[in-house]
């Protein structure tokens, strides 16, 4: 049954009804789409527009459909136009004429707009809860290693001496942005579109506010153009999961090279890794490597979006419906990045003595040399030029500034002594930094449990 078959004496090619179908994506919105309409039922009972006896026949017929649905007793007909079309020809052919009314005064413009925002304000949450799994995880680990000597790094080459908990934080205040970001979408979602008709509302006495209220909603849409058009809220998700996938991208990217034997800084489990068909020796990032690509999959969703709505006039196009899958996949996508990713992270090995290998011979202390001197009275832009001079002559002799003998040092500048070793120890030279947000260990334990108290 077409819901719009009165006006057309001819019925839809095949080929192109299953070009206009949507149910093969929309199918995913039935509880949704069963809760908004119960919603609308009892408020059209309420306002004494259908009677309470085909209210009562309505509510009972959606609550079965519903159960069946949840326990497989009833499959969705994938041959309807979409998920709509399905639950009220279901509750039509179970209850008779009441089924019929319950679509009085309401457009399926307002009820898809209603049940976009109801799937999509449903999944936030879960979304939420496994960013904060893995912010737990990040913390755990930077606690752990909030000690463990690595080199920082800019353009990827080594600048600053840091911990490996330190690195991991800074990952963890970017996720936890992105929940909050989530939450903020989830207030511009939570807003019910419903009674806003097909674009002019209704000459029923609606009670808009209690249909909102039933079902968990903060208010209503206040424009009825604006009610079935906007579709901001999908884009400002998507944009959201754009920007967690590229910090799992950022983080994948890293997770792949410390991987390498160049860095070996980290070893992934046997779970998280496969191997070569034709090279024995391999353990390949697969886990990280596909998080790293699958970004690209939401950033088109998000740009598939950007694109259906950037020229379509007010108010309801059926263009509108590409917004779904976008959105569905993007959602889809991101969920199971995250689970694959925050176990992933959780059961790597650190090899902290490789890390401090490495920060030991990369001159990563010698911003702490130049300080020395600055401390000594020298102005900084003369000890940043002692300095420079001191790595290049480590550099023609083969050694680090730490095994560069006091004699050279005092060549270059008579302030140095031999303090300055004490100096530019790398474990000192991290532990010192303690200015808020520095990379000091009891700073990186504080962060790890200002940022727990955060995810209470």
């Amino acid at each position: 049954m077409k819901l719009w078959a009165g006006r057309f004496q001819k019925a839809l090619d095949d080929k192109t009804n299953d070009f206009n179908s949507s149910i093969s994506f929309d199918c995913r919105m039935a509880q949704e789409d069963i809760a908004g309409s119960m919603a609308h039922a009892a408020m059209l009972e309420a306002q004494g527009i259908i009677s309470a006896e085909d209210g009562k026949a309505i509510q009972d017929g959606l609550a079965a459909i519903a159960a069946d649905l949840q326990s497989g007793a009833l499959a969705i007909d994938m041959t309807a136009e979409d998920i709509h079309t399905f639950i009220e020809g279901e509750l039509t052919s179970r209850i008779g004429d009441a089924g019929k009314r319950l679509h009085t005064g309401r457009s399926r413009n307002d009820q898809v707009a209603l049940d976009i925002r109801l799937y999509l304000r449903n999944r936030i949450p879960a979304l939420q809860a496994q960013i904060e799994e893995l912010i737990g995880v990040l913390c755990n680990k930077a606690e752990e290693y909030a000690d463990a000597i690595m080199p920082g790094y800019t353009h990827l080459q080594r600048a600053q001496p840091i911990s490996f908990g330190h690195h991991l934080m800074a990952y963890a205040e970017m996720l936890l942005r992105d929940r909050d970001r989530l939450s903020d979408v989830y207030k511009r979602t939570n807003v019910s579109p419903l009674g806003s008709g097909a674009l002019a509302a209704t000459t029923y006495p609606l009670d808009r506010e209690a249909v909102a209220k039933a079902l968990g909603m903060d208010g209503v849409t206040n424009n009825s153009l604006d009610g079935v058009s906007d579709r901001d809220f999908a884009v400002e998700l998507a944009a959201a999961l754009s920007l967690i996938m590229v910090h799992l991208s950022r983080f994948s990217e890293e997770i792949i090279l410390w991987c390498s034997w160049e860095f070996k800084f980290v070893e992934l489990d046997d779970a998280f890794s496969t191997g070569s068909s034709i090279m024995p020796q391999k353990k390949n990032p697969d886990i990280a490597e596909l998080v790293r690509g699958k970004s690209g999959r939401v950033f088109g969703d998000l740009m598939t979006l950007l694109t259906v709505l950037k020229g379509i006039p007010l108010a309801y196009n059926k263009d509108m419906q590409e917004d779904k899958e976008a959105i569905f996949d993007a959602l889809d996508t991101v969920t199971m990045c995250l689970t694959a990713f925050t176990p992933m992270i959780d059961t790597m090995t650190v090899l902290t003595d490789n890390m401090r290998k490495a920060a030991a011979g990369g001159f990563i202390n010698a911003t702490d040399a130049a300080d020395y001197l600055v401390g000594k009275g020298l102005p900084f832009r003369d000890a940043y030029k002692a300095t420079g001079e001191l790595v290049a002559l480590c550099i023609k002799k083969g050694l680090t500034l730490e095994t560069l003998p006091l004699e050279e040092y005092q060549a270059v500048c008579d302030l140095f002594d031999t303090d300055v070793y004490d100096t530019i120890a790398l474990e000192r030279c991290a532990a010192m930094r303690r200015v808020y947000g520095g990379p000091a260990p009891e700073n990186v334990r504080a962060q790890a449990v200002r940022v727990r108290e955060l995810l209470k």
